[in-house]
């Protein structure tokens, strides 16, 4: 059953083909799905066959005015993923755009998206399908590797927002104690309460 508010799904620790592909299912279904921190997925294999094989797609190339025709090689990780998706839902047809309207994607977690719950696909977590000891790298290695040069703003923009969210979160967790000890000190008075209010007052 799809639900009218988007999903969000916090990137990190998935796989990047297997997420891939339950988001594409996803949005053929009618579903609208955001994906957040995209920088911190993984792909299997080790680093240097993923960067060979990502140089190996940069060459790929049209003969007659590329820079119009493409293929256009995105170096940013919401970018990779998005092509990733792309290329499992027929975007050429009608209902394959109006799936891929459906997609939202980025780097980090931007407003309002970090005041929103997130959740995880345990199908395409690493941790959960990915042999131990198997060697993996992470798409934010390998697009700074090929040109993304956003990095370091991107690290230091997760920095703040985690130090608000840790801050949110020890707010929140005083506010339940608080509420809690309030619920037991009334559940004290509540006999006294019923002696005044049989006194009349």
């Amino acid at each position: 059953m799809q639900s009218a508010s988007p999903i969000v799904i916090d990137g990190k620790g998935h796989l990047l083909g297997r997420l891939a592909s339950i988001v594409a299912k996803q949005l053929l279904n009618g579903q609208k799905v955001v994906v957040v921190r995209c920088e911190e997925i993984n792909c299997s294999g080790s680093f240097f066959r993923a960067k060979l094989r990502y140089h190996e797609f940069l060459n790929k190339r049209h003969l007659v005015n590329p820079k119009k025709s493409g293929p256009f090689h995105h170096r940013a990780p919401s970018r990779i993923l998005y092509r990733t998706i792309r290329g499992m839902v027929p975007h050429k047809t009608s209902r394959g755009a109006a799936a891929m309207e459906r997609l939202k994607v980025y780097e980090g977690v931007p407003p309002p998206y970090d005041r929103k719950k997130r959740v995880v696909v345990p199908q395409a977590l690493r941790v959960l399908r990915l042999k131990p000891g198997r060697k993996y790298c992470t798409i934010k290695r390998l697009s700074h590797e090929v040109g993304w040069s956003y990095r370091d703003v991107v690290d230091r923009l997760e920095e703040k927002r985690k130090v608000k969210a840790a801050a949110f979160h020890e707010r929140k967790v005083a506010s339940q104690k608080a509420q809690v000890a309030a619920l037991k000190a009334a559940s004290k008075a509540a006999p006294i309460s019923e002696k005044l209010a049989a006194l009349g007052h």
